[in-house]
């Protein structure tokens, strides 16, 4: 977040009153029409008191993804405890996404309709982002690290960041799914990861290295230079 309010016990608790009633109005009318001014009746505090806190309600939706990344990062940790088996482990990762962001489901698409555009700051893949995005980057990272996966160390040094390519296009699935409980992603999830062990642990053949060479290639070409 750009803004860094102190974290007094006060401040604290006007800072989540003012992201709590925030999803309360993103939720019941919408991204566009949840006015700062909303917000801050909503919350109780004044208008000067709202940006202090957040300058713009991107800042907003950030905090929002910030929270939702904590809440990822403990769940994962629960579920990676005492296993070692990487499709296991890459599994309850994302279904603890799933489970963990279940309840802003409703209202999520609004989100990712803003975050879609590319020079939008809640692009995933926006500078604004990028602390939350290379959390999730060093979750995956401990999934692999903590497993029994074998990897070329050219795959291993990439693998991190493609699952979590692999996790966007789960969101992305999520967003749509209108099934109860987003049953059509979580079957998404344990038929894809068994997919993604088998095609890893294939990379150890020698008739595939040369191809998983060109792919790390290809993928440091298009990465964007820091």
């Amino acid at each position: 977040m750009p803004d860094t309010p102190p974290r007094s016990p006060k401040a604290e608790q006007t800072r989540q009153s003012i992201i709590d009633a925030a999803m309360r109005l993103f939720r019941t009318n919408g991204y566009e029409k949840a006015t700062m001014r909303a917000i801050a009746d909503e919350a109780g505090v004044s208008i000067g008191n709202a940006y202090y806190y957040f300058s713009s309600k991107e800042h907003l939706i950030q905090a929002y993804y910030d929270r939702i990344n904590a809440e990822h990062a403990e769940a994962a940790a629960a579920a990676l405890a005492g296993t070692t088996t990487f499709s296991e482990r890459l599994g309850a990762v994302l279904l603890a996404w799933v489970d963990v962001a279940e309840p802003y489901h409703e209202f999520a698409g609004k989100f990712f309709k803003t975050a879609a555009e590319p020079t939008s700051p809640l692009s995933p893949f926006s500078s604004e982002s990028e602390a939350t995005r290379l959390a999730a980057i060093d979750l995956h990272r401990e999934v692999i690290d903590g497993s029994d996966l074998k990897l070329a160390k050219a795959l291993r040094a990439e693998l991190p960041e493609l699952l979590w390519l692999a996790q966007m296009g789960v969101v992305l699935f999520w967003v749509h799914d209108t099934s109860d409980g987003q049953q059509r992603t979580r079957l998404l999830v344990r038929q894809a990861v068994p997919l993604i062990d088998r095609a890893l642990r294939l990379t150890r053949l020698p008739g595939v290295r040369g191809l998983v060479d060109d792919v790390v290639g290809l993928v440091r070409t298009i990465k964007p230079k820091p």
